[in-house]
């Protein structure tokens, strides 16, 4: 067991949460959940979890919180819970370790050097059960493990990242995957929540603004994936004109980027995920500017 406390924030994951939670496979001391206020069982999922983890020395301590924004919350459950281990893991509840990721963490983590204070994971993401290998998707790079108290999640609307108050970062060699088993209407909701949340971070970032948040990452210790894709959707997607640039990136991901590849499941992803999902933010857009609105802050996902 390595001296290790996953954070993760939830509302309504019963589907998603024991797959989490059982992919570590006992190697972690301590979950943490932060829930906002679910509506299904996940929290009498969570009694049940932490019996079982009783049983293997491990445990599962259950906390709620009004939802704000996902920074907050992450925030919140990462200074707000007694986390007393080494180490620190952010986890969403659909993700799941890949068993020679959890081999990796359990020979690797105990022995990494006192001056590095991060690691970076790879993600696979699956869609409809098919990994999206292509289309620029694979692998994403991200800071998921770190030494507590040394990392937090950068206070922004979209597109949040872990980043190091100090220290040096080192990246492991396997996966953890992101593997909803909601279907594909939960998705499209989700995704139009997202809309919302991305014009909201466009209008409050917009401009000169855009140089800080890459400062911000700068200041951290973050990964150098995401700093370029952030200066390429701030700087170079955004200066594109509205509605075409979806299309544009639309034919990069599926066709430059071998998106076809994925089959059908990577066909319907890649049209819905670069495509619809681009297109709608701007459709958003140009109805704020249009009549003049700001878009309110977004509560959690009902």
């Amino acid at each position: 067991m390595v001296d290790l406390t996953v954070v993760i924030l939830t509302k309504n994951e019963e589907k998603n949460l024991r797959k989490c939670i059982e992919s570590f496979q006992g190697i972690a001391k301590r979950f943490v959940i932060v829930d906002s206020f679910s509506t299904d069982g996940t929290e009498l999922l969570c009694e049940k979890l932490d019996s079982e983890l009783q049983m293997i020395g491990s445990k599962l301590d259950f906390y709620q919180n009004k939802w704000i924004d996902y920074a907050t919350q992450l925030n919140w459950g990462l200074t707000q819970t007694n986390i007393t281990s080494e180490w620190s893991m952010r986890m969403d509840a659909d993700e799941e370790l890949m068993e020679d990721l959890v081999k990796e963490i359990l020979s690797e983590l105990p022995n990494v050097k006192s001056d590095v204070n991060g690691v970076i994971l790879r993600r696979r993401v699956y869609f409809m059960g098919r990994w999206i290998k292509h289309g620029g998707r694979y692998p994403e790079l991200l800071l998921r493990i770190f030494r507590t108290g040394k990392a937090m999640c950068e206070q922004k609307v979209m597109d949040e990242h872990m980043i190091l108050t100090e220290g040096l970062t080192v990246k492991f060699k396997n996966d953890l995957i992101d593997n909803n088993t909601k279907d594909l209407d939960w998705w499209t909701n989700k995704h139009n929540w997202y809309s919302n949340r991305e014009v909201l971070d466009y209008q409050i970032t917009v401009g000169k603004e855009f140089k800080n948040e890459v400062a911000l990452l700068e200041n951290g210790e973050s990964t150098k994936q995401a700093k370029v894709k952030r200066i390429v959707k701030n700087n170079g997607f955004y200066k594109l004109p509205k509605f075409a640039r979806a299309h544009i990136y639309f034919i990069y991901r599926y066709y430059i980027k071998l998106g076809f590849l994925d089959g059908t499941e990577g066909r319907i992803y890649h049209f819905l995920q670069a495509y619809w999902y681009r297109f709608l933010v701007d459709a958003k857009m140009y109805e704020c500017e249009k009549f003049d609105r700001k878009m309110k802050p977004q509560g959690d996902l009902k």
